[in-house]
């Protein structure tokens, strides 16, 4: 299994119960806050330092998740993704990057399709059964709490292009 680590350059996420932990503080005002993990925000910003492609889709929306992901240097984030397959494919195609050199980590059921179709389907630990099932790799790291950084130091350190880079600011 680890084998195909060595083939990712593509690192897709979902947001809610990957990048975040997947609880909303309602605020008075309505407002919905979202908690993120520094460590997965160092993780992803070496990653497209070292040319990886990173690729977020959800289907919520978060103004304030999107300007941090900005802020990180992810360029291609998707929000409010109904059909989250049919854009998947559409942004491979665009960008001529090759299905099996994806890995997709997802924590529910709106995730499925696409971890079906991509190269290495992988999840946080807190992931539902029926994405559990499908996962190639289980991190052993709950959603919002570093299980992107796992992802992409396993497949960085693989290819040996993980190391300490202290021009990258954890944010």
């Amino acid at each position: 299994m680890l084998e195909q680590f060595n083939y990712i350059n593509t690192f897709i996420f979902d947001i809610d119960g990957v990048l975040t932990d997947g609880s909303l503080l309602v605020m008075p005002d309505g407002l919905m806050a979202r908690r993120m993990n520094i460590k997965d925000g160092y993780a992803l910003q070496l990653a497209i330092k070292k040319g990886y492609q990173v690729i977020v889709i959800s289907g919520g929306n978060s103004p304030e998740v999107k300007e941090r992901l900005k802020k990180l240097g992810i360029e291609s984030v998707h929000m409010q993704v109904t059909d989250k397959l049919s854009l998947l494919k559409s942004i491979l195609s665009e960008t001529q990057i090759a299905q099996d050199s994806c890995l997709f980590m997802g924590d529910d059921i709106p995730d499925l399709e696409c971890m079906k179709w991509v190269g290495l389907p992988v999840c946080p630990a807190d992931a539902v059964s029926e994405i559990k099932e499908i996962s190639l790799y289980i991190s052993a790291v709950s959603g919002g709490m570093g299980c992107a950084r796992d992802v992409i130091e396993k497949v960085m350190k693989l290819r040996g292009d993980w190391n300490e880079d202290f021009t990258v600011r954890a944010q």
